[in-house]
């Protein structure tokens, strides 16, 4: 009997601070220190202008919209989100003119969603300093929700996350954070401090650090997740150095998947040896809604992608993406014009 193919979702940029925060059941400090807004309440004012009132104290499945519904239909393994959002009612906000935060009494926003990881390395994470990593890494443990790429020390930011996986194997998760997306150098763990995986300078020594932390623990049937946050927020164009780097994790340390995000919009997507790479996955969830402009990469719309893994081989048997539009902060279903534009921005790159 032919065992069934692992069913992954991976979603891009969740950013459940600001504005979004302030819808939920219990609202953080709205204070903002940007130059375009002083308090997260704004952004939900810009939101209703263009969308009309949005409710209040909303239960935690509410941003989620009409994806739940598409997840329980589909029979998803593990689901497996970018976290670009502080849990902290606390912490300093870092000089960087945005910070997103998001109260931990809200913890069960990604409880409804029955998240399995959050992917940490990225240029948020830190938006509140080390405290509001710690509250991070703290809220998400006791939600049962594993974590990967950012850590109490660099031994711990550069732990795998491991998830077991139904009928045997387990996903391997890394994670790593590149200051072309703009992790900044003093946000690195180090061995005594807080803070992210950082990805090296040099590609050889990205796939020096997989080969030691996966080598040693990698068996027969287990599935390599490489998560990258790399690159700009704005832009269609893939990078010679991240293509050569994506292939490079194929080829020489045996990545199924390489997981790519940044970009506030989707870009391509390429299967590579039968392996599947993203080089931006887009946002799922934001509170960018009215702030306008941009309008030729359509910031309103999103994809969560729904990946079928042969077991024991790691090969890509199918991709679906499951396309949405964010309106009043929620999730809703695209139509067959929206569907279509999504689709043209997930091409493959060109040959090289």
């Amino acid at each position: 009997m032919t065992a069934r193919a692992h069913r992954l979702m991976l979603a891009g940029d969740v950013m459940l601070g600001r504005g979004v925060d302030q819808i939920l059941a219990h609202p953080g400090d709205p204070r903002l220190f940007e130059g375009y807004m002083t308090s997260a309440t704004g952004y939900v004012t810009l939101a209703e202008r263009r969308s009309g009132d949005l409710p209040r104290g909303v239960a935690p499945p509410y941003v989620w919209g009409d994806l739940l519904a598409d997840l329980d239909a589909r029979d998803i393994d593990l689901r497996i989100v970018n976290l670009e959002t502080a849990i902290t009612a606390q912490g300093t906000p870092e000089p960087k003119g945005i910070n997103y935060r998001m109260h931990p009494a809200n913890i069960d926003v990604l409880t409804a969603a029955r998240i399995d990881a959050c992917i940490l390395a990225n240029n948020h994470v830190l938006d509140w300093g080390t405290a509001g990593l710690t509250d991070t890494l703290d809220t998400l443990a006791g939600a049962g929700i594993a974590t990967v790429g950012a850590g109490r020390d660099a031994h711990a930011a550069a732990l795998p996350a491991i998830l077991p996986l139904p009928g045997g194997g387990r996903l391997l998760i890394l994670a790593f954070g590149a200051g072309t997306s703009g992790v900044p150098r003093h946000w690195a763990a180090t061995e005594t401090w807080p803070g992210v995986n950082r990805l090296a300078d040099a590609p050889e020594d990205t796939l020096a650090q997989v080969r030691a932390q996966i080598g040693p623990i990698r068996q027969p049937g287990d599935l390599l997740l490489i998560s990258l946050h790399w690159g700009g927020n704005w832009g269609f164009d893939i990078p010679a150095g991240q293509r050569a780097l994506a292939h490079a994790l194929i080829d020489e340390v045996g990545a199924d998947i390489v997981f790519g995000h940044s970009s506030h919009h989707p870009k391509a997507i390429e299967t590579y040896r039968d392996r599947i790479i993203f080089y931006g996955a887009g946002d799922l969830i934001n509170d960018y809604e009215g702030i306008g402009g941009h309008a030729d990469y359509h910031p309103d719309l999103g994809l969560a992608y729904i990946l079928d893994i042969a077991p024991g081989r790691g090969r890509l048997i199918r991709l679906e993406k499951l396309a949405y539009r964010r309106r009043r902060f929620r999730l809703e279903r695209a139509d067959a014009q929206e569907i279509q534009v999504l689709t043209e921005m997930t091409s493959a790159p060109a040959s090289s």
